[in-house]
């Protein structure tokens, strides 16, 4: 699906709860490897100006594991998916099956535990910041303007 994420200009990244940090990590390994502007959001501050931005050419990654907070993330799923906003789900089976339909892509994820999910969910959002990169032709192993946090001298 990276060839579908790769033409975007923006892209944003919609998790809850625990799944919020990995919302960020995503979009910072976006930025930092293919170049496209990318943002992490909390799920429920979505109407707090980032769905302004949503529109078809927009890309929404929507980090959504089954469990006690799936029913308000897909909530705004939807509303992102109201808008034109095209979305990439990423959930297990029960909540792909649940949530699935409409979504431009789905990655499915082994049903765990929430308090392990970000963990395991963190290997898609990295993959695809990867092949969205190669997709686009950047050098992942050097990206531009990055320097380390710190200096070995």
């Amino acid at each position: 699906m990276a060839h579908l994420i790769a033409p975007a200009r923006d892209v944003l990244y919609l998790g809850r709860g625990p799944d919020y940090p990995l919302a960020m990590e995503g979009a910072l390994k976006l930025k930092e490897i293919s170049y496209i502007h990318a943002e992490g959001y909390a799920s429920g501050e979505m109407k707090h100006g980032p769905i302004a931005l949503i529109d078809e050419s927009v890309p929404v990654i929507v980090l959504a594991p089954s469990g006690p907070l799936f029913e308000k993330t897909v909530s705004n799923m939807h509303e992102v998916m109201a808008r034109g906003g095209k979305v990439v789900l990423i959930s297990d089976a029960d909540g792909i099956a649940e949530a699935g339909d409409g979504c431009m892509a789905t990655i499915e994820m082994p049903k765990v535990h929430p308090l392990i999910a970000p963990l395991v969910y963190a290997v898609p959002v990295q993959l695809l910041a990867y092949h969205v990169a190669v997709a686009k032709g950047t050098d992942v192993d050097q990206p531009r303007n990055l320097a380390k946090s710190v200096t070995v001298e």
